[in-house]
């Protein structure tokens, strides 16, 4: 099923269908977490032993640059990539589980209207990635170790 949906999507975005593309697209989509191009070469590798690190590395730039995935920022500047669905939304990624929760344009509106009536700046397009810990996550810490962090 995973597969069809990350076939669907490079069809309707124009992406031309590879083997390769679609297997590395389906497991990308498949993870549901933030995942660093080796990771996602090692996952792939377990079902298509065929496949290069070069290939990965430049379906993930191909799938960037058609909107089906989003380059995020790990600590230590390392890339880590996410599948997005068509259409233009932020993240909320959480640094203890990883994983990626989509955040509409709709919460991120208000935001860009303040930023024009006080600055007057019109925002054309703007990017945000929160990171932080998910409702999970953060229910198993006690308070404390948030407060830490934030002290830093």
């Amino acid at each position: 099923m995973v597969e069809t949906v990350a076939e669907t999507a490079l069809q309707q975005t124009g992406v031309r269908l590879t083997p390769q593309r679609l297997a590395i697209a389906g497991v990308l989509a498949q993870t549901g977490k933030e995942t660093s191009a080796q990771e996602l070469y090692e996952r792939v590798r377990k079902r298509h032993a065929y496949i290069g690190r070069a290939t990965v590395f430049r379906s993930l730039d191909r799938l960037v640059s058609a909107g089906l995935a989003q380059r995020l920022e790990r600590p230590g500047h390392v890339s880590a990539y996410i599948w997005c669905e068509p259409g233009h939304h932020h993240h909320l990624i959480c640094t203890t589980c990883r994983t990626v929760e989509d955040l509409d344009e709709g919460a991120v509106a208000p935001l860009a209207e303040t930023i024009a009536r006080q600055r007057g700046f019109r925002v054309d397009h703007a990017t945000l990635d929160f990171y932080g810990e998910c409702r999970t996550c953060a229910s198993r810490h006690p308070r404390g170790r948030a407060t830490r962090r934030a002290a830093r």
